[in-house]
């Protein structure tokens, strides 16, 4: 079988696999548990510096999505960095890679924005013997109001400044973990690179609500009938990550810079998919906190086979296969065509894709007196819609015309040439005589 053994700046893990920041890695005996359903890596739940204890609620800490089967889509939470010991941490997190010296452990950090405080802090995570650290500007509740997490990863200055001040006091790996509430995510990517970051870890949670009790008027999780912005993850928030995943991993400013995936990930081929977008790793929190770690069994073994039936034998042979297949708007080749296709041996006769584009879209689908559904090609834009609300996989597929063919719908042909398209100065493409 294919080698899933990763190496991700020096640290070598049995798999890509690693528990996210969070409650799964908030103490020793999770994470023993974590390594011997058989993990390769987790980043311990974030840390802070001693001083006045960290208090988190006593009520409802999770709030959720639902999908109409219960399925789990998304999930926010209003909870802090550790409230355990920072000491009591340290001692459990030495114990642990002493144990398990072939899995990565990288320890998130969290402490106030002034060099002092990293430079006490630093010290005594690398007693521990600990891989790295991942520090934690991402957070969007609670440690943002007294000036860390988020309201650190959304200053590209401050970025820089802290990461610098860690490669000084700090001889392993940093990670810097970057928060999605901004507006281009490239920005801080860059400050971590500038700050002499050896990779970045993304996406932290996104600020939210996500539902208000009607009887009460109160945010949930309610406490005590107030509620408050949370960060959001999730299968919800995978879309999300990945676009600014692949932001950075093409960013020729951040070129070539490490990655390690967070969002959403809760399968093999969702893990698949975020390391041919550049990631080196994959981090998972919901997944696990949603099944439990026996879920890895199904990562590992899916991957493993995925990457057999493609001749892939290490992960390397994948990572970032996909980042120079993702481009701008305009670079699209507009002279691409294709029309929806209705296999009627596997139509069910619902209608939902007739109903939709006849009433949202384009009204390129017909119906018979005997609720037959066909595709009316000189209508059709090939929208996709009908093929992503069709409730029978591969009913409804997208044909690309052939070379040569003519577009009833514009009585245009079929060419591999690129239309003149000029909307924007710097398009590269140029006009092609017919």
């Amino acid at each position: 079988m294919a080698d899933l053994t990763t190496e991700f700046l020096g640290i070598t893990s049995p798999n890509p696999f690693w528990l996210a920041s969070a409650p799964p890695t908030d103490k020793e005996y999770n994470v023993r548990r974590a390594f011997e359903a058989g993990w390769g890596g987790v980043v311990w739940k974030t840390l802070g510096a001693d001083g006045p204890p960290v208090v988190n609620v006593n009520g409802p800490r999770y709030g959720a999505i639902h999908g109409a089967d219960r399925r789990l889509l998304g999930l926010n939470n209003i909870e802090l960095i550790t409230d355990r010991p920072l000491q009591t941490n340290l001692e459990e997190i030495a114990r642990v890679k002493s144990d398990y010296p072939d899995r990565a452990v990288v320890v998130s950090l969290m402490v106030p924005c002034e060099e002092g405080a990293w430079k006490d802090i630093l010290p005594r995570v690398a007693e521990t013997g600990a891989d790295g650290i991942e520090l934690n500007f991402g957070c969007p509740h609670g440690m943002s109001e007294r000036g860390m997490g988020s309201a650190v990863g959304q200053v590209p200055d401050y970025i820089e400044m802290v990461t610098r001040w860690c490669k000084t006091h700090y001889d392993r790996p940093v990670i810097v973990k970057l928060t999605p509430n901004i507006t281009d995510i490239r920005y801080p990517a860059r400050a971590a690179r500038n700050g002499g970051a050896d990779a970045v870890s993304l996406i932290n949670t996104i600020s939210s609500i996500t539902s208000v009790n009607l009887d009460t008027f109160s945010p949930e999780p309610s406490i005590d009938g107030k509620g408050s912005h949370g960060g959001y993850c999730g299968p919800a928030v995978k879309p999300i990550a990945m676009n600014m995943v692949a932001e950075i991993a093409r960013d020729p400013e951040t070129l070539g810079l490490p990655i390690s995936g967070i969002g959403g990930i809760t399968t093999w081929r969702d893990a698949a998919e975020f390391m041919s977008l550049g990631c080196g790793t994959v981090q998972v929190c919901t997944a696990a906190m949603t099944y439990g770690f026996k879920i890895i069994d199904e990562l590992t073994t899916g991957l493993n086979r995925w990457m057999d039936d493609k001749e892939f034998k290490e992960t390397s042979d994948f990572v970032g296969r996909a980042v120079g297949n993702v481009t701008d708007w305009q670079y699209l080749n507009l002279n691409y065509i294709a029309k929806a296709r209705i296999d009627q041996e596997k139509c069910i006769q619902c209608g939902r894709c007739y109903a939709v584009c006849e009433d949202t879209s384009h009204q390129a689908i017909s119906i018979s007196q005997d609720r037959k559904f066909e595709v009316i090609d000189e209508e059709c834009v090939a929208c996709n819609l009908c093929v992503e609300v069709c409730p029978v996989e591969r009913c409804i597929t997208m044909a690309p015309l052939p070379i040569g063919a003519i577009d009833r719908r514009t009585g245009t042909k079929v060419s591999d040439r690129y239309l003149n398209w000029t909307m924007h100065e710097n398009n590269p493409l140029t006009k092609v005589a017919e």
